[in-house]
């Protein structure tokens, strides 16, 4: 597609337009920030210390479980990090435990069990023709997600952590199609390579015993791009991003102060 982008969009967010259109608009497009809590900030110190580990095992570099629990460390107590302590109750003791804990777990008995061509892999921009003169640009690396091989070729693998994202021993792929379809699109876009197994969501939860589980979605990309019957999620992107009209979702997970810049001025959720 040709003509320079409107709208410039980092993949790993294109998922949230499909959570809660408005709050997508206050982040992504306004440039309204959202202070985070701890929790979150775990969360991002866990999968800096994965995928250090993980890019490790691709160099042949042999990284131990000591090393990879300092690069989280050194992540979650980052002075550049912006989180908000009062905005939930776990200290940073308890953050370090919780984390090393799970990354512990993943270095021993997860990653070994699979074959990584690439981890969190930098993609070629991708544009979306909208209508209207309107080019939304898909860019960015596939954050927290890796690209395995396994028996039937390769597939996006992608990393979740949080309180949820392991629910009766299973992963949490509820409303994961968005984004792990737009990740096999940008791998088939930027490498001429087709992505032919199922996507797996590797969960990693936080809260109570440390656990982590796998699930599986299939047809991730056809979500995004539809079929012969019916249209795919970035269709009805598209009439967004060419109206302006950005919809709320107040039975949205994340629709609270917490999650949401938006959330002080927004009639939706009363």
């Amino acid at each position: 597609m040709s003509g320079a982008p409107s709208i410039t969009v980092r993949a790993s967010a294109w998922s949230g337009l499909f959570d809660c259109a408005y709050r997508f608009e206050g982040i992504h497009i306004l440039g309204m920030r959202n202070v985070v809590g701890l929790k979150a900030a775990l969360g991002t110190a866990i999968h800096a210390g994965t995928a250090a580990f993980d890019q490790s095992r691709l160099d042949g570099q042999g990284m131990t479980v000591d090393d990879a629990a300092g690069v989280l460390v050194d992540k979650l107590r980052d002075p550049d990090n912006e989180f908000d302590r009062n905005r939930d109750d776990l200290s940073m003791p308890e953050a370090e435990r919780v984390g090393i804990s799970l990354l512990s777990k993943y270095c021993l008995e997860v990653s070994p069990r699979y074959e990584f061509v690439a981890v969190e892999m930098d993609t070629k921009p991708l544009d979306i023709d909208c209508g209207w003169g309107v080019i939304v640009r898909l860019t960015g690396t596939m954050d927290r997600a890796r690209i395995r091989k396994a028996e039937h070729g390769v597939g996006i693998a992608d990393l979740k952590s949080g309180t949820t994202a392991v629910v009766k021993h299973l992963a949490n792929t509820k409303g994961r199609a968005a984004q792990v379809g737009t990740y096999e699109l940008l791998y088939e876009h930027t490498t001429g390579e087709a992505i032919t197994d199922d996507a797996e969501i590797i969960g990693l939860k936080t809260e109570g015993k440390p656990e982590i589980a796998t699930g599986l979605i299939a047809g991730a990309k056809a979500v995004m791009v539809g079929t012969d019957d019916s249209p795919g999620l970035i269709e009805f992107a598209a009439d967004m991003f060419r109206t302006g009209r950005f919809f709320p979702n107040p039975s949205s997970l994340l629709c609270s102060e917490r999650y949401c810049p938006r959330f002080g001025t927004c009639r939706f959720h009363s």
